[in-house]
């Protein structure tokens, strides 16, 4: 299984949406159970052409259906880049993705007739390369313990490789596992600066006493 995701496709005039409650973050590992149609058509489509979808938080309405409560999206979100499908169930499909580049909607989304949002958007520099300062060498260590310990259950919710010395993918696997509202994760998402969004991991995993000293 391919844990690299895939060289970026023509970029849309406009990006499909899948909006989620949750926070996506770039080096996430994403499962996902299709079963609407708008969205079956969207994983094909992504099939076929290569090309990722765009993951944004809900802010209020539903993941599914067209009914009730009016759908608020968050504008930045992430590319969600197709890992794995499988089609064993009839009319589902189990699908793996892998998060990509940070992108930020440049209009209004609006709905296509089938249901599925969509939206102009601008893709984000990705973090650049940084390695964790000393002072947060307890945080590495503590994420890297807690990999260990989750392994060892064989429960991998991280894609190889792990990199231990990247600021920001550190602190976007701490972020993912942090007990967090929503609203906080975006935030943290959204920081252009990944030794900044460390050091408020590092600093609540210290409040929490996950981190000592």
């Amino acid at each position: 299984m391919n844990s690299t995701p895939a060289p970026e496709a023509p970029w849309p005039a406009e990006l499909p949406l899948f909006p989620l409650q949750l926070v996506l973050f770039p080096g996430a590992v994403l499962g996902l159970r299709v079963f609407e149609a708008r969205y079956l058509d969207l994983i094909g489509e992504c099939l076929r052409t290569q090309a990722p979808f765009g993951v944004l938080c809900l802010k209020a309405g539903g993941e599914v259906g067209r009914g009730g409560k009016a759908v608020a999206l968050e504008s930045v979100g992430t590319l969600a880049h197709l890992d794995d499908v499988d089609a064993d169930e009839p009319g589902i499909l189990h699908v793996r993705c892998l998060g990509g580049r940070r992108f930020r909607l440049t209009g209004p989304p609006t709905q296509r007739d089938n249901g599925l949002w969509v939206a102009p958007a601008d893709r984000l520099p990705a973090d650049p390369a940084r390695m964790p300062g000393p002072a947060m060498l307890q945080t590495v260590s503590a994420l890297a313990e807690a990999i260990r310990k989750l392994k060892a259950q064989d429960r991998v919710p991280f894609a190889e490789p792990y990199r231990l010395d990247d600021a920001g993918w550190v602190a976007n696997r701490w972020c993912e596992l942090l007990p967090v509202s929503l609203a906080a994760k975006q935030k943290l998402m959204e920081l252009d600066d990944p030794v900044i969004r460390l050091s408020l991991v590092d600093g609540f995993l210290r409040d929490k006493k996950v981190v000592v000293g």
